[in-house]
């Protein structure tokens, strides 16, 4: 039985391989990921989720949910099948994906690596309500993590290949993890 909870609004729009994606029982859902697109704008993220990255699969990247910056919610891939979004991760998470510019547009570049770009309360809050929810219809939920608390791997600099810098970064310094660690019921995993 799912608790009563306030209304959350949830724009579901399969991506075009959504049915190409892995079926997995909802027990085995135990963690969520939360990442930034590291682009400027929803529509952005949505074409780059659209892009098929795996072609034996017909599949590409990308994560369930999406929250813009005024608090909408997206539902690009149903949370019974695995979405590409984290490795080694995705047969056990939920990748939930934030809108922000992070490092856009030079990823990799030794000297920028600043994610100056803060989380606004409209975007926090409904991501906040969407954990909730989660949470009251995945009872197996039990952990939360940063994909920069799983994907630790570094690359050589674009811009300078002597130095080195983090693959990934997100949601980054911005993100306020002990506000929604207070209001969701997660376990921060960080391996």
């Amino acid at each position: 039985m799912v608790p009563e909870l306030p209304p959350l609004p949830v724009q579901v729009d399969p991506l075009p391989y959504e049915a190409r994606l892995d079926v997995r029982p909802a027990e085995q859902i135990d963690l969520v990921v939360i990442h930034c697109t590291e682009l400027p704008d929803l529509a952005m993220a949505r074409r780059w989720g659209e892009q098929v990255q795996y072609t034996g699969s017909g599949t590409g990247n990308s994560g369930h949910y999406y929250v813009d910056r005024d608090g909408t919610v997206h539902r690009y891939v149903d949370p019974l099948r695995v979405a590409h979004h984290t490795r080694g991760y995705n047969p056990r998470s939920i990748g939930i994906e934030l809108v922000n510019t992070g490092r856009y547009p030079n990823w990799l570049a030794a000297d920028h690596q600043a994610m100056d770009e803060p989380y606004p309360d409209a975007q926090i809050d409904a991501l906040i309500a969407l954990l909730q929810r989660l949470h009251a219809e995945h009872p197996t939920l039990r952990f939360i993590a940063g994909h920069e608390d799983l994907d630790t791997a570094r690359e050589p600099a674009s811009d300078d290949p002597t130095r080195e810098v983090f693959r990934k970064r997100d949601p980054g310094p911005q993100f306020p993890w002990e506000r929604v660690l207070q209001q969701v019921g997660f376990e921060r995993l960080r391996p």
